[in-house]
């Protein structure tokens, strides 16, 4: 079995000694460290298990080190180690979040049963995590990533109009994800447990497509040899989403405004209606409002779809989201490829960030992938497309990197501002996606301040 990690936190050496000594005879791996400045720079590298630190020491104190552990881990176990008269402080630190607390002088076996209980604790968080994930994995937008303003707009509006039946209209650009959204709207409702189907209005011809959505009875055309369903019916109880919809010729549009007013079908070669039950989600890359203007969708059909409307902004506009994006994308690929992931390095998140992206996130993924192929240890500017890599002299800049050359400070910091947005300005969710531990993020913000 691995080790687990312990971190010891301890600034006197006899004792972080004797702790080292004590842990490594009971089989756990231990890292030790002088301050809580010193540990925080081990404990993000470290797959720390369980961190056992006192609570009183020279700089930084161990409740301190408590608070800036749960910042970095919220689910991170500390046990506090205190002597008799701070046993007040080691209560704050149970409220605080702590894991338990030993007083000194302990008695080497309870120490170590306390250690075991956190551990055995930890394998069940972890458990339990695994559990909920699987049993929960459709159920939330981990799958949509971005803390802009404008996407968090999004998620608000999803999770009003989930659990209810209203038609709902997503327009937005190809590539923004708009059947991302769709599935989180059928997914956070009541009809999770039934089917979800899609089925792109743009792809198929008329007849194959009225026969995908109604149905159609045995021997009404050509290849008919027997009776089908179709989507709408096959959706029953669940959520039917018809992607492209701009896309749908006039004549089905007429047959599905009256599915949708009657809540029933007529198969293709059938002479009665059937009833459905099917929530009915659309969406469409294409203005309808001016569609509607051209005579080119019908305008009571436009109604009864867009009872609510979600529009999902594209990536250019919301751009603190492009590291975030980049990252998971990456990890995406490594996992796809069976390879270890890869850092990008600030010239390229500079190139990312400014790009325009006409294709939205699925052009982004894409030029990720290429440049996880192309690359060696990390994604630099050579490994992306020209084209991508002439964005890195930052947006309102001329882009022309023959001359452009900003120095490494200069590209480091534009880097770090870009990650503090995207985040939010949360510096423990900066400073792992910077790989680089919170104390250095601290001393990085403050020399950008005083300069």
């Amino acid at each position: 079995m691995t080790k687990q990690n312990v971190l010891v936190v301890e600034d006197e050496e006899l004792m972080r000694s004797i702790l080292r000594q004590l842990l490594e005879g009971a089989g756990y791996q231990v890292f030790t460290a002088s301050s809580a400045e010193t540990a925080l720079e081990i404990f993000p590298a470290g797959d720390i298990a369980i961190t056992l630190t006192d609570i009183k020491m020279a700089g930084m104190d161990g409740l301190a080190l408590l608070d800036n552990l749960k910042a970095i881990d919220e689910d991170a176990l500390v046990i506090i180690m205190t002597a008799y008269s701070s046993v007040d402080s080691a209560i704050a630190a149970l409220r605080k979040g702590a894991y338990d607390y030993v007083t000194k002088p302990f008695v080497n076996e309870d120490l170590l049963q306390t250690v075991k209980n956190a551990i055995t604790q930890r394998e069940l968080f972890r458990e339990n995590r695994a559990l909920r994930r699987e049993l929960n994995k459709e159920h939330n937008f981990s799958e949509i990533i971005g803390t802009s303003q404008s996407l968090q707009d999004v998620f608000r509006l999803v999770e009003k109009v989930a659990d209810t039946n209203a038609g709902v209209l997503i327009q937005g650009e190809s590539g923004t994800g708009k059947e991302l959204i769709a599935r989180a709207i059928h997914f956070n409702s009541a009809r999770a447990a039934k089917p979800f189907l899609a089925v792109n209005c743009g792809a198929l011809p008329e007849s194959l497509l009225e026969s995908e959505l109604f149905g159609h009875t045995k021997g009404s055309f050509t290849g008919a040899i027997a009776d089908k369903k179709g989507l709408f019916r096959s959706a029953g109880g669940g959520t039917l989403f018809l992607d492209e919809i701009g896309e749908m010729p006039v004549n089905l549009q007429v047959k599905l405004l009256r599915a949708l007013q009657e809540h029933e079908v007529t198969p293709v070669g059938a002479s009665m209606p059937v009833k459905f039950d099917a929530r009915i989600i659309a969406a469409t890359n294409k203005d309808l409002e001016e569609e509607v203007k051209e005579n080119r969708f019908r305008e009571d059909l436009f109604y009864r779809l867009n009872v609510i409307d979600i529009s999902l902004p594209p990536l250019r506009e919301r751009r603190e989201d492009i590291p975030l994006l980049s990252k998971h994308f990456c990890a995406k690929a490594a996992r796809n490829l069976n390879a270890p992931e890869k850092p990008v390095t600030a010239q390229a998140m500079s190139a990312l960030v400014n790009y325009e992206w006409r294709g939205n996130i699925r052009e982004l993924e894409n030029a990720i992938e290429r440049a996880f192929i192309l690359s060696g240890d990390e994604i630099d500017l050579e490994s992306l497309s020209a084209k991508i890599s002439a964005g890195s002299a930052g947006a309102g800049e001329v882009r022309d990197t023959a001359n452009f050359r900003p120095t490494l400070e200069e590209t480091e910091r534009r880097y770090i501002s870009e990650i503090m947005r995207a985040t939010g300005d949360d510096k423990a969710q900066a400073a792992h996606i910077l790989g680089i531990d919170l104390s250095t993020l601290y001393r990085k913000l403050k020399r950008y301040e005083d300069g």
